[in-house]
């Protein structure tokens, strides 16, 4: 099959010929039609992510596509099923997976981390029978592909770990990708959304997404100007990029018993913000975190983007063939406001 390879961090990617994968009994093959890029692909090739091992490499983890085959233990798959899977697979058996939190399975599975990704024409899934989520004919490749990471971590954050309610105030900093998602999940269920972030593009993507008031984190002192926006403060806000800067000012955003997700990656110098842990007590906040959505709990969502309530196709910027898109995994390395870019087969 086809694969876009890399032999050593920050090398050049290339297309290249590489063999097939194997399917275990317990495995799926699926043939891909569409994968994201992210940015967590690009830590990944950067060499920031220790979950990549031996070189060379396939990156790769948000993508849908159809089953090619399942091995002999396998039951409910059969070739030619539309499918998309999370970014974090699972075991099914570990005694986190027993009580559904398969999200923080103790024996995880990442394509595109841990093993070979989606950056290619075939991707094999282990534990298939816990990891598969079939797609409707409704959702087009091209939207599944943009759930797999980004959309499914901030449908989790806003509806599961934050607890919207409609008609709160929710706090949104950082409009990237994930933020973006968090932003159109939480107005799509009622909420009132500040959006807060440094670019002008950003923002005014924010808004088309349905923010109703933004804040210029250049220009303003972030955490009382949301306060001010969303009439006292957030009911819940989320940290969607993951800098001590924008945890702190998520925390600072609160009111009252208010509840701070986090979902932006914090590593290396940033692994261990100052937390405010007197205004945490004083004003009885909850913070919790954030890691993608276990397959069982993607229905909900899937029936959303299905019936239209949820566009997640809208945050797609372009689309790129495979045999086009060795590039694109270097470009990570700068702010995209166009939307996500997504690779097609």
């Amino acid at each position: 099959m086809k694969a876009i390879v890399y032999d050593a961090f920050r090398r050049p990617p290339t297309l290249r010929e590489v063999p097939d994968p194997v399917c275990p009994p317990h495995a799926a093959v699926i043939r891909v039609e569409a994968t994201g890029v992210c940015r967590s692909d690009w830590h990944g090739w950067m060499g920031h992510d220790p979950a990549i091992g031996e070189l060379p490499h396939v990156p790769g983890h948000e993508f849908a596509g159809t089953v090619e085959r399942v091995g002999a233990d396998v039951r409910g798959w059969r070739p030619g099923d539309r499918v998309t899977v999370p970014f974090v697979c699972a075991c099914g058996s570990c005694e986190r997976c027993l009580v559904g939190d398969h999200q923080v399975c103790d024996d995880e599975f990442q394509p595109g981390f841990t093993h070979w990704g989606s950056f290619a024409e075939q991707v094999a899934v282990a534990h298939a029978e816990v990891n598969l989520v079939p797609l409707p004919q409704e959702v087009s490749m091209v939207a599944a592909a943009s759930l797999g990471c980004r959309f499914a971590t901030a449908f989790r954050a806003v509806t599961a770990q934050g607890r919207l309610a409609s008609g709160e105030w929710v706090a949104v900093h950082g409009c990237g990708g994930v933020g973006l998602s968090a932003i159109m999940v939480a107005a799509a269920y009622g909420a009132r959304v500040v959006a807060v972030d440094v670019s002008p593009a950003a923002l005014e993507a924010a808004k088309r997404f349905g923010a109703e008031a933004t804040v210029d984190a250049t220009s303003e002192e972030v955490a009382p100007a949301v306060r001010e926006a969303a009439s006292g403060g957030a009911h819940l806000s989320i940290d969607a990029i993951g800098s001590a800067a924008t945890c702190l000012n998520s925390i600072g955003s609160l009111r009252k018993r208010g509840r701070h997700v986090q979902v932006g990656l914090m590593i290396g110098d940033q692994a261990h913000p100052p937390i405010p842990m007197d205004r945490v007590i004083a004003q009885e906040l909850l913070i919790v975190g954030s890691r993608g959505m276990a397959a069982h709990a993607y229905p909900a969502m899937v029936d959303r983007v299905a019936d239209g309530t949820l566009r997640p196709d809208l945050l797609v910027g372009r689309t790129v063939p495979l045999d086009e898109a060795a590039p694109e995994l270097a470009a990570m390395d700068r702010p995209v406001t166009a939307g996500m870019t997504v690779i097609t087969l």
